[in-house]
């Protein structure tokens, strides 16, 4: 399977923990890719793809997914919001609540999904990720069998999406738009 990834924007976060079991139990990879490296630098988590050709050089960098990890305290329930009843000073009542780290895959292609190499099947691998996210979006326009294929997920679920051709509003690409400098007061002889 061969495509291009033309344009692709994400806001995707998820739970680390759930990204890092999704890859523990074995998903199903596109036939391109034979495993997936997942390395932590920091804060940033790098997802990258190991290819199963044996033609393509150990030096060649193959296609990989970029993401921030970010601390995130969640409650159990909905934490009380200032200027709330006043009855509820007498005892504060802790709400349980746990930090997570979340996986936040979060930018436009080169930001998110960096290097050629595989890089379409690393796509479909950060579109199974999108169905597991409950929060963001991931929109893309792909080419696969020389047709364009526009992608949205939101929140987990896929959405109906389209790829449409407009005019530009800078106009029709006939140059009168630039300065003219052959005629330019300001400049002299």
């Amino acid at each position: 399977m061969s495509g291009c990834v033309f344009r692709l924007h994400s806001t995707l976060e998820l739970p680390l923990e759930d990204l890092e079991d999704y890859f523990d139990d074995d998903p199903g990879l596109p036939p391109e890719i034979d495993d997936v490296e997942i390395t932590r630098r920091n804060n940033t988590l790098i997802l990258k793809a190991v290819s199963d050709d044996e033609s393509i050089s150990k030096y060649t960098p193959t296609a990989q997914l970029k993401a921030s990890v970010t601390e995130t305290r969640v409650y159990e329930e909905e934490p009380p919001r200032a200027g709330g009843p006043q009855w509820m000073d007498d005892e504060e009542e802790e709400i349980p609540s746990e930090l997570v780290e979340f996986a936040c895959f979060k930018g436009d292609r080169e930001t998110v999904l960096q290097n050629t190499a595989l890089q379409y099947p690393m796509f479909l691998v950060l579109r199974d990720i999108a169905l597991l996210s409950e929060k963001g979006t991931l929109t893309a326009i792909t080419n696969t069998d020389d047709e364009l294929h526009a992608t949205r997920i939101v929140e987990g679920e896929e959405r109906p999406a389209s790829v449409e051709v407009v005019e530009s509003p800078q106009g029709n690409g006939e140059g009168n738009g630039g300065v003219n400098w052959r005629d330019n007061e300001f400049i002299s002889d």
